[in-house]
């Protein structure tokens, strides 16, 4: 289809804003940064998995379907974006997360709740690992399930985001970017934009800060996202290859792992809203900010750079982590 538009289910609102962070660029006295702020989406406090709902929703309507399911960590604001297009679409919705039920829920998982999905609490496994087993009980009690794959990850989720960078277009000179930056963890947003920029062919550098030290457990993180891309390509007969050679997914990040908070998300986190009034979130947008800061002060971004951050949302995370983030002082 050559990168021809897929039929999609209106569930945010596009485009998302623009802002210069004229007040962040004077602390750091780097670059010229913008943000994306896809946490405005307005999908249940917003996210960037709004866009990739759009076309796996469709697909499951399309289908028939009349049950969605998916999983996450405990606090993933995957699993919340998910519930609340069910909810929208009146789709029955079964979430599969990591962990055990808390004593009282907060941030994404109140939200969960709110949104009336049903939960199933899976221990160790916050990747999806116990969704065959759901999906054979939905369907012995006569439902016809979907499964949406992790963080949205796949073919029709990637190209969401080539969908995105066409919206992008319409707002900045991308001419003028020199990079665009954004936290990397299920796959598929980095994968769609690497399409997406070579469709465009535009010549910024597409740079990931790898979330997680081991997001897929069958191949190699960076293996990974460069298949979904090629997979991606073939789907919309871009006739596109891509090679690791074209991946940028810095790994320099990742701390004491996936969903720790730490002193880089926590400075990157107040920072933020101090100096610009914006809300990052503890796992994805507070860590890829803090490496962004960080690329600045060592010099791996100078004043002649401009960057464009993508705020892919999450922020009703922070609340889970307020105890953290109180005796740190930061709140």
């Amino acid at each position: 289809m050559n990168g021809n538009p897929l039929s999609k289910v209106d569930l945010g609102f596009f485009p998302t804003p623009i802002a210069r962070l004229s007040s962040l660029d004077t602390v750091l006295g780097g670059p010229e940064i913008y943000i994306k702020r896809d946490d405005l989406t307005g999908l249940a406090l917003g996210g960037n998995k709004t866009r990739k709902l759009e076309f796996l929703l469709q697909d499951a309507i399309t289908q028939g379907c009349d049950t969605i399911i998916t999983a996450g960590a405990s606090q993933s604001n995957h699993c919340r974006q998910t519930a609340a297009a069910a909810a929208r679409l009146q789709l029955e919705c079964h979430l599969v997360l990591g962990g055990e039920a808390p004593a009282i829920a907060n941030g994404n998982l109140l939200l969960d709740n709110l949104l009336g999905s049903r939960i199933h609490w899976a221990g160790d496994h916050r990747k999806g690992e116990d969704i065959p087993a759901v999906f054979a009980q939905l369907q012995a009690e006569g439902k016809k399930p979907y499964v949406v794959p992790y963080g949205g990850s796949n073919e029709l989720g990637a190209y969401a985001f080539v969908h995105a960078l066409n919206e992008l277009e319409q707002q900045l000179d991308m001419n003028q970017i020199s990079h665009v930056l954004f936290a990397s963890s299920s796959g598929g947003t980095q994968a769609g934009l690497m399409l997406g920029k070579t469709l465009l062919n535009r010549q910024y550098s597409l740079v990931g800060i790898n979330i997680d030290k081991g997001e897929t457990d069958e191949v190699p993180f960076a293996e990974f996202i460069v298949d979904l891309a090629n997979k991606t390509s073939h789907f919309i007969d871009a006739d596109i290859c891509f090679t690791g050679e074209d991946l940028i997914l810095d790994s320099n990040y990742t701390g004491d792992g996936y969903g720790v908070l730490g002193e880089l998300e926590k400075e990157a986190i107040s920072l933020v809203a101090r100096h610009e009034g914006i809300l990052l979130d503890p796992v994805y947008t507070g860590r890829a900010m803090g490496g962004l800061i960080d690329m600045i002060r060592s010099g791996k971004l100078d004043s002649g750079d401009k960057v464009l951050f993508w705020h892919t949302g999450g922020t009703p995370s922070l609340f889970a982590y307020a105890d953290s983030l109180v005796t740190h002082g930061q709140v």
